[in-house]
């Protein structure tokens, strides 16, 4: 590693950098206030998600659950739904989990020191960094992905940032550097020029508020950083899923299990395969009535066909509609946590994005 902190100036890079920030920061809700329990929500819902997808889905959140309070009491059912379409469901619930354990430990006031923090469900150190920095301007690192490639290419930093030990070189890093008069903006502007200037590819240098500060820069290597040799291997699946009509116009759903991929979502009724087998609507019918011993009938035409990948698995679904031409048993309902419901009670339930999409084909 060559690192340029012996050589920087750190008060002429804080000064630079936060001037920027208070110049050209982007208006987000969750900067309206320092409200640590509104900052908190947003920084796990902007975990491997874009702020312009996270802000509608923060403005519903804080309008449904305006307190932690009104959040730790909240129906589970009811938390799902709002969390709809950002995925990572369990993280959600593990926010719900802390919460709780803040109303009941700490008296609903969010902790205001590592140690507290970190104790809490789903809380990491870049969490805590947040919650800490943002809400509370105590002088804590908060390196994610961001961080990284920027601190990458300012202090030149060749280690690779897939391997977790790696994280301590930039807690360190950004330790150094940060602004003890005011940590809230310099995190802030760390996060903001990772997320509009030092891009992944392409980096706006020129444009950059503390060009003369990086090393990178200065060799022509920025866009070499930061390095990453970590291949995720991504398994295949075949699905077939169908919405099911009853003579009633009710639709049948089901529940995934309690844990695991997705847990305690709702999708349509579905059937999974390796990525080498041959899949059809009569394949459908047949693994339905084997399963739940009733008889279905599809559509010839599918419905839609849905990619949906994961970071470990890639589903490729196609959807079909049909009938269900013999009455389910309650029995058998329940045991296989099915359930007939109405266009108007599935509106309340909460689904994968790969379930919206197919529900969205057939509307």
């Amino acid at each position: 590693m060559k690192n340029k902190l012996i050589e920087m100036d750190p008060i002429l890079f804080q000064q630079d950098l936060i001037e920027w920030f208070e110049r050209e920061q982007r208006q987000l809700p969750w900067r309206i206030d320092r409200d640590p329990y509104k900052i908190w929500v947003s920084e796990i819902m902007l975990q491997q998600t874009r702020v312009d997808t996270v802000i509608p889905y923060f403005n519903r959140f804080i309008e449904w659950f305006p307190t932690l309070h009104d959040f730790a009491v909240a129906d589970e059912e009811k938390i799902l739904k709002a969390w709809e379409g950002l995925g990572y469901y369990s993280r959600v619930r593990n926010l719900q989990s802390a919460v709780r354990e803040v109303k009941e430990n700490y008296g609903g006031f969010v902790p205001n020191n590592h140690k507290d923090l970190m104790s809490l469900k789903g809380v990491g150190p870049y969490t805590a960094g947040a919650i800490l920095s943002i809400a509370f301007n105590i002088p804590e690192p908060a390196v994610d992905g961001n961080v990284m490639r920027v601190i990458s290419r300012i202090l030149y930093i060749t280690e690779d940032i897939a391997k977790p030990k790696t994280r301590k070189i930039f807690e360190e890093a950004v330790r150094k550097l940060i602004s003890h008069e005011n940590p809230s903006a310099f995190n802030q502007a760390l996060m903001e020029l990772g997320a509009l200037i030092c891009t992944p590819t392409s980096p706006a240098c020129m444009l950059c508020p503390v060009n003369n500060h990086c090393e990178a820069f200065a060799q022509g290597v920025q866009t070499e950083l930061p390095v990453k040799n970590k291949v995720t291997k991504v398994k295949k699946e075949k699905r077939l899923t169908a919405i099911l009509i009853n003579p009633i116009g009710e639709i049948l759903v089901q529940k995934r299990p309690e844990t695991g991929l997705l847990a305690k979502l709702w999708e349509f009724p579905s059937f999974s395969f390796n990525d080498k087998k041959k899949i059809s609507k009569l394949l459908y019918e047949k693994e339905f009535q084997l399963a739940y011993n009733c008889r279905v009938q599809l559509d010839s035409e599918k419905l839609i066909e849905v990619q949906h990948v994961f970071s470990h698995l890639k589903w490729d679904m196609d959807a079909y509609k049909g009938v269900v031409t013999e009455e389910i048993p309650k029995s058998v309902l329940q045991a296989n946590r099915l359930k007939w419901v109405s266009k108007e009670e599935l509106q309340s339930l909460a689904f994968p994005v790969s379930y919206q999409k197919v529900y969205n084909a057939y509307q």
